[in-house]
Protein backbone atom coordinates (compact mmCIF):
# COMPACT_ATOMS: atom_id res chain seq x y z
CA UNK A 1 0.00 0.00 0.00
CA UNK A 2 1.16 3.38 -1.28
CA UNK A 3 0.70 7.12 0.40
CA UNK A 4 -0.76 9.33 -2.04
CA UNK A 5 -0.77 13.16 -2.32
CA UNK A 6 -3.37 14.36 -4.60
CA UNK A 7 -2.74 18.23 -5.30
CA UNK A 8 -6.25 19.88 -5.93
CA UNK A 9 -9.81 19.59 -4.64
CA UNK A 10 -12.15 19.83 -8.02
CA UNK A 11 -13.55 16.97 -10.07
CA UNK A 12 -10.57 15.62 -10.94
CA UNK A 13 -9.25 15.54 -7.66
CA UNK A 14 -11.67 14.41 -5.70
CA UNK A 15 -12.30 11.80 -8.34
CA UNK A 16 -9.06 10.53 -7.82
CA UNK A 17 -8.81 10.34 -4.23
CA UNK A 18 -11.90 8.59 -4.41
CA UNK A 19 -10.75 5.69 -6.01
CA UNK A 20 -7.46 5.49 -4.44
CA UNK A 21 -9.41 5.75 -0.96
CA UNK A 22 -11.77 2.81 -2.08
CA UNK A 23 -8.73 0.26 -2.88
CA UNK A 24 -7.41 1.06 0.31
CA UNK A 25 -4.25 3.62 -0.24
CA UNK A 26 -3.82 6.31 2.43
CA UNK A 27 -4.58 9.58 0.78
CA UNK A 28 -4.17 13.27 1.45
CA UNK A 29 -5.54 16.06 -0.91
CA UNK A 30 -3.69 19.54 -0.69
CA UNK A 31 -5.60 22.31 -1.71
CA UNK A 32 -5.28 26.19 -1.31
CA UNK A 33 -8.50 27.30 -0.14
CA UNK A 34 -7.78 30.63 -1.91
CA UNK A 35 -8.34 29.05 -5.53
CA UNK A 36 -11.52 28.13 -6.68
CA UNK A 37 -11.52 25.22 -8.84
CA UNK A 38 -13.69 25.65 -12.36
CA UNK A 39 -15.54 22.82 -11.37
CA UNK A 40 -17.32 24.80 -8.99
CA UNK A 41 -18.84 26.48 -11.50
CA UNK A 42 -19.46 23.69 -13.74
CA UNK A 43 -22.98 22.89 -14.73
CA UNK A 44 -23.50 19.34 -14.05
CA UNK A 45 -24.42 18.10 -17.45
CA UNK A 46 -23.87 14.37 -18.03
CA UNK A 47 -24.60 14.62 -21.54
CA UNK A 48 -22.17 12.84 -24.01
CA UNK A 49 -24.54 12.31 -26.93
CA UNK A 50 -25.20 16.29 -26.37
CA UNK A 51 -21.45 16.98 -26.54
CA UNK A 52 -20.36 15.38 -29.17
CA UNK A 53 -22.12 17.79 -31.57
CA UNK A 54 -18.65 19.55 -31.30
CA UNK A 55 -16.62 17.55 -29.23
CA UNK A 56 -14.00 14.25 -30.14
CA UNK A 57 -15.20 10.72 -30.31
CA UNK A 58 -14.10 9.91 -27.12
CA UNK A 59 -16.55 12.11 -25.27
CA UNK A 60 -19.05 9.43 -25.67
CA UNK A 61 -16.56 6.36 -25.19
CA UNK A 62 -15.38 7.87 -22.00
CA UNK A 63 -18.34 10.18 -20.66
CA UNK A 64 -21.47 7.41 -21.30
CA UNK A 65 -20.25 5.50 -18.03
CA UNK A 66 -20.11 8.71 -16.26
CA UNK A 67 -23.89 8.74 -15.27
CA UNK A 68 -23.18 5.55 -13.69
CA UNK A 69 -20.06 6.15 -11.64
CA UNK A 70 -21.62 8.98 -10.21
CA UNK A 71 -25.30 7.72 -9.15
CA UNK A 72 -23.24 5.12 -6.99
CA UNK A 73 -21.08 7.93 -5.09
CA UNK A 74 -23.56 10.76 -4.52
CA UNK A 75 -27.28 11.42 -4.52
CA UNK A 76 -28.01 14.19 -6.40
CA UNK A 77 -27.92 12.00 -10.32
CA UNK A 78 -31.24 12.94 -12.18
CA UNK A 79 -31.89 10.95 -15.06
CA UNK A 80 -34.35 13.03 -16.65
CA UNK A 81 -32.70 13.11 -19.89
CA UNK A 82 -31.48 16.65 -22.32
CA UNK A 83 -33.93 18.78 -23.94
CA UNK A 84 -32.17 20.55 -27.23
CA UNK A 85 -34.46 23.59 -28.45
CA UNK A 86 -34.14 26.34 -30.91
CA UNK A 87 -36.36 29.55 -31.32
CA UNK A 88 -37.83 29.21 -35.02
CA UNK A 89 -35.41 31.52 -36.52
CA UNK A 90 -32.64 29.57 -35.63
CA UNK A 91 -34.44 26.08 -36.49
CA UNK A 92 -31.03 25.41 -39.34
CA UNK A 93 -29.07 25.12 -36.10
CA UNK A 94 -31.25 22.45 -34.53
CA UNK A 95 -31.18 20.92 -38.00
CA UNK A 96 -27.28 20.55 -37.55
CA UNK A 97 -27.45 19.37 -33.97
CA UNK A 98 -29.45 16.57 -34.71
CA UNK A 99 -27.33 15.66 -37.98
CA UNK A 100 -24.06 15.83 -35.59
CA UNK A 101 -25.75 13.74 -32.68
CA UNK A 102 -26.95 10.27 -32.10
CA UNK A 103 -29.07 8.86 -29.80
CA UNK A 104 -32.01 11.63 -29.74
CA UNK A 105 -35.42 11.78 -30.65
CA UNK A 106 -37.66 14.24 -31.81
CA UNK A 107 -40.27 15.45 -29.64
CA UNK A 108 -42.92 18.34 -28.52
CA UNK A 109 -41.19 20.11 -25.88
CA UNK A 110 -44.36 20.77 -23.86
CA UNK A 111 -44.70 16.69 -23.49
CA UNK A 112 -41.91 17.11 -21.48
CA UNK A 113 -41.79 20.57 -20.19
CA UNK A 114 -45.50 21.76 -19.64
CA UNK A 115 -43.75 25.45 -19.15
CA UNK A 116 -42.72 25.44 -22.45
CA UNK A 117 -46.29 25.20 -23.92
CA UNK A 118 -46.97 26.89 -27.35
CA UNK A 119 -43.10 28.25 -27.28
CA UNK A 120 -40.86 26.01 -29.24
CA UNK A 121 -42.89 23.69 -31.97
CA UNK A 122 -40.18 20.85 -32.21
CA UNK A 123 -37.04 19.77 -30.06
CA UNK A 124 -34.50 16.70 -29.95
CA UNK A 125 -34.76 14.89 -26.78
CA UNK A 126 -31.17 12.45 -25.70
CA UNK A 127 -33.37 10.03 -23.26
CA UNK A 128 -29.90 8.40 -21.53
CA UNK A 129 -28.19 11.89 -20.40
CA UNK A 130 -28.35 12.77 -16.81
CA UNK A 131 -27.33 16.02 -14.65
CA UNK A 132 -26.10 16.46 -11.22
CA UNK A 133 -25.64 19.56 -9.23
CA UNK A 134 -21.84 19.85 -8.88
CA UNK A 135 -21.81 21.65 -5.59
CA UNK A 136 -23.36 18.51 -3.83
CA UNK A 137 -21.58 16.52 -5.45
CA UNK A 138 -18.02 17.75 -4.68
CA UNK A 139 -19.46 18.29 -0.95
CA UNK A 140 -20.53 14.61 -1.15
CA UNK A 141 -17.36 13.04 -2.08
CA UNK A 142 -15.30 15.02 0.25
CA UNK A 143 -17.70 14.11 3.51
CA UNK A 144 -16.52 10.44 2.38
CA UNK A 145 -13.24 10.82 1.72
CA UNK A 146 -13.35 12.52 5.50
CA UNK A 147 -14.90 9.33 6.99
CA UNK A 148 -12.64 6.78 5.24
CA UNK A 149 -9.75 8.99 7.05
CA UNK A 150 -8.95 11.20 3.88
CA UNK A 151 -7.26 14.81 5.52
CA UNK A 152 -7.85 17.69 3.38
CA UNK A 153 -4.79 20.74 4.08
CA UNK A 154 -2.61 22.97 2.75
CA UNK A 155 0.66 21.56 4.03
CA UNK A 156 3.66 20.05 2.09
CA UNK A 157 2.96 16.24 0.32
CA UNK A 158 4.11 13.58 2.06
CA UNK A 159 3.23 10.73 -0.40
CA UNK A 160 3.55 10.39 -4.30
CA UNK A 161 2.26 13.32 -5.83
CA UNK A 162 -0.77 13.28 -8.28
CA UNK A 163 -1.21 16.74 -9.66
CA UNK A 164 -4.62 17.40 -10.57
CA UNK A 165 -4.83 21.35 -9.83
CA UNK A 166 -6.06 22.20 -13.23
CA UNK A 167 -4.83 25.51 -14.70
CA UNK A 168 -2.75 26.04 -11.81
CA UNK A 169 -0.41 23.28 -12.51
CA UNK A 170 0.09 25.15 -16.32
CA UNK A 171 3.52 26.41 -15.33
CA UNK A 172 4.45 22.35 -15.39
CA UNK A 173 2.55 21.21 -18.56
CA UNK A 174 3.55 22.70 -21.59
CA UNK A 175 0.67 23.12 -24.16
CA UNK A 176 -1.91 23.96 -21.49
CA UNK A 177 -4.23 26.73 -21.77
CA UNK A 178 -7.10 28.56 -19.97
CA UNK A 179 -10.84 28.71 -21.16
CA UNK A 180 -12.56 31.09 -19.41
CA UNK A 181 -16.37 30.35 -18.57
CA UNK A 182 -18.76 31.98 -17.17
CA UNK A 183 -22.07 31.21 -15.54
CA UNK A 184 -25.24 32.40 -13.61
CA UNK A 185 -27.08 31.18 -10.90
CA UNK A 186 -30.84 32.55 -11.41
CA UNK A 187 -33.72 31.64 -8.97
CA UNK A 188 -37.36 31.40 -9.75
CA UNK A 189 -40.66 29.85 -8.74
CA UNK A 190 -42.69 31.06 -11.20
CA UNK A 191 -41.20 28.40 -14.05
CA UNK A 192 -40.32 24.74 -13.34
CA UNK A 193 -38.10 22.55 -15.80
CA UNK A 194 -37.22 18.74 -14.68
CA UNK A 195 -34.19 18.55 -17.13
CA UNK A 196 -31.44 20.15 -18.40
CA UNK A 197 -32.54 22.65 -21.98
CA UNK A 198 -29.76 23.52 -24.34
CA UNK A 199 -30.73 26.38 -26.62
CA UNK A 200 -29.23 26.96 -29.68
CA UNK A 201 -27.92 29.93 -31.44
CA UNK A 202 -25.22 30.64 -34.16
CA UNK A 203 -23.20 33.06 -31.59
CA UNK A 204 -24.08 32.07 -27.78
CA UNK A 205 -25.66 28.69 -27.12
CA UNK A 206 -26.72 28.28 -23.49
CA UNK A 207 -27.84 25.77 -21.50
CA UNK A 208 -29.97 25.91 -18.28
CA UNK A 209 -29.77 23.00 -15.77
CA UNK A 210 -32.30 22.93 -12.90
CA UNK A 211 -31.09 22.72 -9.35
CA UNK A 212 -33.09 22.48 -5.88
CA UNK A 213 -35.43 25.51 -4.56
CA UNK A 214 -35.88 26.74 -7.80
CA UNK A 215 -32.84 27.77 -8.66
CA UNK A 216 -31.05 27.34 -11.89
CA UNK A 217 -27.56 27.29 -13.64
CA UNK A 218 -26.88 29.24 -16.70
CA UNK A 219 -24.30 29.01 -18.44
CA UNK A 220 -21.92 28.51 -21.40
CA UNK A 221 -19.45 30.77 -23.07
CA UNK A 222 -16.37 29.57 -23.89
CA UNK A 223 -13.56 32.20 -24.09
CA UNK A 224 -9.74 32.10 -25.17
CA UNK A 225 -8.76 34.00 -22.25
CA UNK A 226 -6.81 33.90 -19.44
CA UNK A 227 -9.01 36.36 -17.66
CA UNK A 228 -10.65 35.06 -14.36
CA UNK A 229 -11.77 37.96 -13.41
CA UNK A 230 -15.82 38.42 -12.60
CA UNK A 231 -18.54 38.11 -15.48
CA UNK A 232 -18.15 40.83 -18.40
CA UNK A 233 -21.81 42.64 -18.80
CA UNK A 234 -21.69 41.53 -22.10
CA UNK A 235 -21.67 38.04 -21.40
CA UNK A 236 -24.61 38.34 -18.82
CA UNK A 237 -26.68 40.28 -21.30
CA UNK A 238 -26.27 37.38 -24.03
CA UNK A 239 -27.35 35.24 -20.75
CA UNK A 240 -30.05 36.75 -19.46
CA UNK A 241 -30.92 37.36 -23.28
CA UNK A 242 -31.27 33.83 -23.87
CA UNK A 243 -33.23 33.03 -21.08
CA UNK A 244 -35.67 35.36 -21.51
CA UNK A 245 -35.93 33.54 -25.26
CA UNK A 246 -37.02 30.37 -23.49
CA UNK A 247 -39.80 31.62 -21.06
CA UNK A 248 -40.07 35.01 -20.45
CA UNK A 249 -40.74 34.67 -16.79
CA UNK A 250 -37.47 33.58 -16.25
CA UNK A 251 -36.94 37.50 -16.94
CA UNK A 252 -38.15 38.17 -13.23
CA UNK A 253 -36.19 35.56 -11.74
CA UNK A 254 -33.28 36.55 -9.08
CA UNK A 255 -29.67 36.29 -10.09
CA UNK A 256 -28.54 34.88 -7.05
CA UNK A 257 -24.92 34.38 -8.06
CA UNK A 258 -22.38 35.26 -10.83
CA UNK A 259 -18.93 33.73 -11.43
CA UNK A 260 -16.21 32.73 -14.03
CA UNK A 261 -13.89 30.06 -14.16
CA UNK A 262 -10.44 29.06 -16.56
CA UNK A 263 -10.83 25.26 -17.83
CA UNK A 264 -7.33 24.00 -18.63
CA UNK A 265 -7.65 22.64 -21.85
CA UNK A 266 -5.22 20.79 -24.12
CA UNK A 267 -5.11 21.31 -27.61
CA UNK A 268 -7.33 18.37 -28.50
CA UNK A 269 -9.63 19.35 -25.93
CA UNK A 270 -9.29 16.02 -24.45
CA UNK A 271 -7.50 15.14 -21.00
CA UNK A 272 -4.22 13.64 -20.69
CA UNK A 273 -2.49 11.76 -18.07
CA UNK A 274 1.27 12.62 -18.15
CA UNK A 275 3.99 11.18 -15.76
CA UNK A 276 7.37 13.11 -15.44
CA UNK A 277 9.71 13.59 -12.49
CA UNK A 278 8.18 11.10 -10.61
CA UNK A 279 4.74 13.55 -10.41
CA UNK A 280 1.82 12.02 -11.95
CA UNK A 281 -0.56 15.14 -13.73
CA UNK A 282 -4.32 14.15 -14.70
CA UNK A 283 -5.54 17.43 -16.55
CA UNK A 284 -7.09 19.10 -19.41
CA UNK A 285 -10.96 18.43 -18.60
CA UNK A 286 -11.65 21.22 -20.82
CA UNK A 287 -15.56 21.84 -20.64
CA UNK A 288 -16.10 17.95 -19.80
CA UNK A 289 -15.05 17.91 -15.76
CA UNK A 290 -17.60 16.25 -14.56
CA UNK A 291 -18.59 14.29 -17.66
CA UNK A 292 -15.00 12.71 -18.34
CA UNK A 293 -13.39 12.90 -14.95
CA UNK A 294 -14.48 9.54 -13.74
CA UNK A 295 -13.40 7.28 -16.02
CA UNK A 296 -9.87 9.38 -16.88
CA UNK A 297 -9.51 8.66 -12.95
CA UNK A 298 -10.30 4.86 -13.83
CA UNK A 299 -7.36 5.06 -16.17
CA UNK A 300 -5.04 6.29 -13.80
CA UNK A 301 -5.76 3.37 -11.35
CA UNK A 302 -4.92 0.92 -14.04
CA UNK A 303 -1.65 3.04 -15.01
CA UNK A 304 -0.90 2.90 -10.78
CA UNK A 305 -1.79 -0.88 -10.93
CA UNK A 306 1.27 -1.39 -12.87
CA UNK A 307 3.60 1.11 -10.94
CA UNK A 308 4.75 2.89 -13.69
CA UNK A 309 8.74 3.60 -13.32
CA UNK A 310 9.56 5.38 -16.42
CA UNK A 311 8.48 8.85 -17.74
CA UNK A 312 5.40 8.45 -20.29
CA UNK A 313 2.15 10.57 -21.47
CA UNK A 314 -0.53 9.93 -22.93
Amino acid sequence: MSRWSVLGSGVSGLCVATLLAERGETVEVIDDEARQPASWFAGGMLAPWCEAESAPAEVITLGQHAAAWWQTRVSSVVHQGTLVLAPPRDNPELNRFARMTTAHQWVDPASLEPALENRFARGLFFPREAHLDPRRALAELCDKLLQRGVRFDARQPSGRIIDCRGIHARAQLSGLRAVRGEMLILQSHEVTFSRPIRLLHPRFPCYLVPRRDGHFMLGATMIESDDASAISARAMMELLSAAYTLHPALAEARVIESGSGLRPAWPANLPEIHYHNGIFYLNGMYRHGFLLAPMMAEQLMQRLSGEVSHEYSA
